[in-house]
Parts: C-alpha cells; structure tokens; sequence
C-alpha cells in the first residue's frame, strides 16, 4: 500500500519510522514532514491544513492510505472531504473531531452521555465567566479552558479567585487564544494522578494500544507554565487489567456509542486524558489523534504491523478485541528551544544527532528542526525527542539520557526528571 501521513511533528515522524517496518507499505509519503521524517519517507511541502492541496496531493501519488497526525486537519474536516471523494482516511470527521476541538462540545457529550469527568459551567461572555469565579463555583484552584484549538496551551490551573479571574480576563478579554477562547469551560480541578489511554476506533469498536504519563509543565517537579508536553513515558504502571478495563468499559464505549447515535461515527485515533481519582478514572479531555510526545513512546508498544490495524480502523471492520504490546518501557525527553513555550528560538546548529542515534535502544524523532545550507538547525519550540528503551523504567530512563547528553544546541532546555513518577509504580 501507499501511504501518506500528514504532520511534521515528533508524532508524525514515530508514526512513519513505525510504518517504515511494515511490509505491506509499499511507499511512505509525508507532507510536509521534517528533515527527520525525510529518512525514511518521501517529503512534500504540502500543508496538512490545506484540505484542498492534500487531495490533489493522494490523487497523484495514488495514495491507499491517509493518516492524519494534527488535530487542525480533522477540525476543518479533512475526513469529510477524502470519504466525499472515496479515499480511505484514518482520522474523524469535522463533527466527531469536536470531542477535541470544542472543550464546550465535549463537556456536554459527556454530560449526555454520563460519561464520568469533572462538575463544569461553560460561560460564553466575560460577564458570566467572571460572575463564576469571583462566585467560586467550583472553589479553589479551578480549572479554565479555552473552548477551540490552543496549541495545548489553552488551560490554566487557577489557585484562587484572582488568579482565575486573570485568566479569564487574558482569555475573553485580550484574547491570548484568539477564537478558540470565545467560550471558556470552567471546571473543578480534579485530584489524582493524570494517564493518558489510547485507543484505536473503528467507529463502533475501540481496541486499547497503550497508556502513558505525560510532563506539561516546563520545569522539574512540575514546576512552571503548561507547555505542548516535555516528555512522557509508556507504559503507565498506574493502569492494571482492571483499570483498563473499566476505562473501556466507563469511558471509550459509551463515547463511541453516543457518537454512533449521533450520528457522526468515530474512526481513528482516541485519547482520552484521565484524572485517577479516590471515586474512579473520570475524563479531563479528549484528542481525536494521538498526542505528542506520547505517540514517541506509546507507538513502539505496538508489538505487532500497524498498518492493518490502522486500515481495520479506516474501513470500519477493526474486530479485534486486544492489540498485542510488547513489554519493554519507554521514556521521552523533549529538547526545547530557548523561550518556549512563551517563544521559540530558530536557527541553532544542532550538534551530537548521530552519537545519541548510535546508542543502543535510543531513538531520536524530530519535531521543530529544519536544515540550513545542509545542516541541521532548530525551527520550532520543541525540537526533538529522544527515546529510551529498556527492560525496566530505569533502564529506559537512562537510556533517554545518555542520547539526551549527546545533543547539543544553544537554549537547549529539557526536564531532567522524565520518567521518576513511573518508579513509584515499578522499576
């Protein structure tokens, strides 16, 4: 098969190198991808965003296969657009990528569908969110999101009232997500440890292939502003056979079959955020793709060819009730650029790639690099992710940075602590 990913992130490039193993992918092509992803892949500056171009794009290429890896394509109903021209796309429709692109929308499927997750009030005017906070409605600290798509970077932990208030305020009044914070979804804020769970759907049935714990704060300890995620590691030693279970049985299920019933099918990817809490796993959101950098460390869990799976879950005929995983761990690191995630500072020579790519069970998967004149440079906030394998999180964890000791740009910042929540579970 033929098969094009669209992205140029860290996600993208797992997604291919993963693929690249596959020998049923005749040819890889990604657009626009990133110098990383150009190893093992055909590269097209094509936007993934430009619905239109991409089209044109599987058309000559004679693509079998699309895989959406951002959420912006599928907001803007890419899905629509290749199933109305009878191309087999792996992602959701505009309608069903709402469960993401619309924390408003989601919260009230939830709602409907008594899918456990957080108390909430949705407030679509600086006067109705502002009466909520100075009320503290839900007390302190409370949660606050942007309705649309922020990067990642739409939700602020709120310590009290005026910090709350602050944040609404740079939300609705100066717009610090433009449209996407038109409506602000304020919430209790939730108590437990954070999982993430995936799943692969096929519009009625979800397969789980995997579980991690990501790091979105800047600093060690989770210490500083949220940022798009500074590492993560798979699998969670949080989530049992049981917990699994209950997760698929609680949460994806009912998601799945309240879409089905409302009339927009769910086909792809699912991430569902959970908060562990005293009372059961209750949703803090949900992405349509897979998140990033878990897909760095969730991907390889895959012991088994992705791309049938990934064609089950297109075509609608995913029967298969569990994934096979293997039972290596996985630790990423993510190597910023100096600034972020406020900024990002472009056009730094990276040095090391390919003494850190030389050390056993290290992989390495770029996200913001570029190349100048033929070398490698930083173009991005984040820049890279470097993976570690091993047989226990230890082993993974120093694996991750001993290749993360081997790179080098200027700004370069990272987390050193990737990893540490996972040896209280295991080691």
């Amino acid at each position: 098969m033929r098969v094009l990913v669209l992205g140029s992130g860290a996600r993208e490039h797992a997604l291919v190198a993963r693929l690249a193993g596959d020998r049923d992918v005749g040819e890889l092509v990604a657009a626009p991808g990133n110098p990383g992803i150009g190893r093992l892949a055909r590269t097209i500056p094509v936007d993934s965003a430009d619905v239109d171009a991409v089209i044109a794009l599987a058309d000559r290429e004679q693509i079998d296969l699309t895989v959406v890896g951002p959420e912006l394509p599928l907001s803007l109903g890419i899905a629509d657009r290749f199933a109305a021209e009878g191309r087999l796309l792996l992602g959701p429709t505009a309608a069903a990528a709402r469960l993401e692109s619309s924390k408003a929308f989601a919260k009230a499927f939830m709602a409907r569908h008594m899918v456990p997750t957080a108390r909430f009030h949705t407030c679509v005017s600086l006067e109705e969110a502002l009466d909520a906070v100075q009320r503290e409605e839900f007390g302190a600290p409370v949660v606050l999101k942007a309705d649309g798509l922020a990067a990642g970077k739409g939700v602020v932990v709120a310590e009290d009232a005026e910090s709350a208030e602050r944040a609404v305020r740079d939300a609705m009044e100066a717009r610090k997500f433009g449209a996407a914070g038109d409506q602000l979804v304020i919430e209790e804020c939730l108590q437990g440890d954070e999982v993430s769970y995936f799943c692969l759907c096929d519009g009625t049935r979800g397969v789980p292939i995997g579980t991690a714990q990501d790091h979105k704060r800047i600093f060690d300890d989770d210490r500083g502003p949220n940022t798009g995620g500074m590492g993560a590691f798979a699998p969670s030693p949080l989530v049992d056979a049981a917990l699994s279970s209950r997760v698929l049985h609680e949460i994806v299920e009912p998601v799945l079959a309240g879409m089905a019933d409302e009339g927009c099918p769910f086909h792809g990817f699912l991430y569902v955020g959970l908060m562990l809490t005293a009372s059961g796993p209750k949703v803090i959101e949900f992405n349509v793709r897979l998140g990033d950098p878990e897909a760095q460390v969730v991907l390889p869990l895959v012991d088994e060819p992705l791309l049938p799976l990934l064609v089950a879950a297109a075509t609608g005929n995913l029967t298969r009730r569990a994934v096979t995983l293997g039972h290596e761990r996985f630790v990423g690191v993510v190597l910023a650029s100096r600034g972020y995630p406020a900024s990002s500072s472009s056009g730094q020579p990276i040095r090391g790639l390919d003494a850190a790519e030389a050390i056993p069970d290290v992989a390495v998967y770029h996200a913001g690099t570029g190349k100048r004149g033929g070398e490698l440079v930083t173009a991005g906030g984040r820049v890279l992710t470097v993976v570690g394998r091993g047989a226990s999180y230890s082993d993974a964890i120093a694996n991750a940075y001993a290749g993360v000791d081997k790179i080098s740009f200027e700004g370069m910042q990272y987390r050193r602590d990737i990893g540490k929540k996972a040896l209280k579970g295991g080691s």
